[in-house]
């Protein structure tokens, strides 16, 4: 039977043992409550249990043919909206500079990936290769939207898995000399890459310490955990259930890895409130397939903030 796509509230309790203490100090968690797991207790549907599975189709049309700032005016109301109560609730919002738009512009275009594999599952080569071209998919679902819009310099990303934590090396069947195989672990005994070559850890971009190499470094991280019944995303990667990620690998939009790509992005959750006049758009929790007008502005809205505050 396929993984069922429904969701679950979680507690931010279940992970502090697993998320570095500091993850979301810096990230686009609202300063109020910084939880670092994507809820979805607050939604509309009747139970948590159908929150993924009763999805609207988006309802916005995705013309983003305009390369300036002059968004649709049915959602520009919106869109201010949703910016100033990003700027009310996060902390150091324009200050922060480990984005998804620092980390594309500081590797000139190339991101690297360690994938996190939680649990004893063996993983085939064949696999692999296709844990690879789905995290590049998604990751570019979010670069087309951006492409050309106020100089934003890339269409396209070139993103590679670099590397993979295992709990056991004999977990990765198959070849694995094209991959770093690690078997670190994290405090709460997690396996993950070696932090010396994670830019979460090394945000100054020395890579110094990494024995593989600077230029085998890791930018993000794809978290894969059995079971899981949320998810977490921002600037270290994102966190999903394994078998929702592993069973869906030829999607063309794997939506919930797109919702918490948006948090590496710096878009906000959407569980305490909605901005007037829309409702179905992929950072809404549940509500969207796939990236949307919306989103898209609401993505484009940080990166000429940031182009200018940072003077890029």
């Amino acid at each position: 039977m396929k993984y069922s796509l429904a969701f679950s509230a979680i507690a931010a309790s279940a992970f502090a043992a697993t998320i570095p203490a500091d993850a979301h100090h810096h990230i686009q968690r609202r300063a109020a409550d910084p939880q670092p797991v994507c809820s979805f207790e607050n939604h509309t549907f009747k139970e948590d249990s159908s929150a993924w599975d009763s999805i609207s189709p988006a309802t916005s049309k995705r013309d983003l043919k305009v390369k300036t700032w002059n968004p649709p005016s049915n959602i520009a109301a919106a869109l201010d909206s949703v910016w100033d109560h990003e700027m009310k609730t996060y902390s150091n919002p324009l200050g922060f500079k480990n984005y998804g738009y620092d980390q594309v512009l500081a590797a000139k275009g190339k991101i690297n990936y360690c994938v996190r594999w939680e649990g004893n599952a063996k993983v085939t080569e064949a696999q692999r290769t296709k844990v690879e071209v789905a995290i590049r998919r998604a990751f570019n679902k979010w670069m087309a939207v951006l492409a050309g819009f106020e100089g934003w310099p890339y269409a396209t990303v070139d993103v590679n898995v670099v590397g993979w934590a295992v709990n056991d090396a004999s977990i990765l069947q198959g070849d694995v000399s094209k991959i770093d195989v690690y078997t670190d672990k994290d405090d709460g005994g997690v396996p993950q890459c070696a932090e010396s070559c994670g830019r979460f850890f090394n945000q100054d971009g020395n890579y110094a310490g990494c024995a593989k190499g600077a230029a085998r470094h890791y930018d993000q991280s794809i978290w894969l955990t059995p079971g899981l019944g949320g998810g977490a995303g921002g600037d270290w990667g994102q966190r999903v259930a394994q078998e929702y990620f592993m069973e869906n690998l030829d999607l063309e939009n794997l939506h919930i890895v797109l919702h918490e790509l948006g948090h590496t992005f710096a878009l906000d959750d959407f569980y305490d409130w909605t901005p007037a006049g829309v409702t179905n758009f992929v950072m809404n929790a549940g509500s969207a397939t796939e990236i949307t007008e919306f989103d898209a502005w609401m993505a484009r809205d940080w990166w000429r903030h940031l182009k200018t505050q940072r003077g890029w």
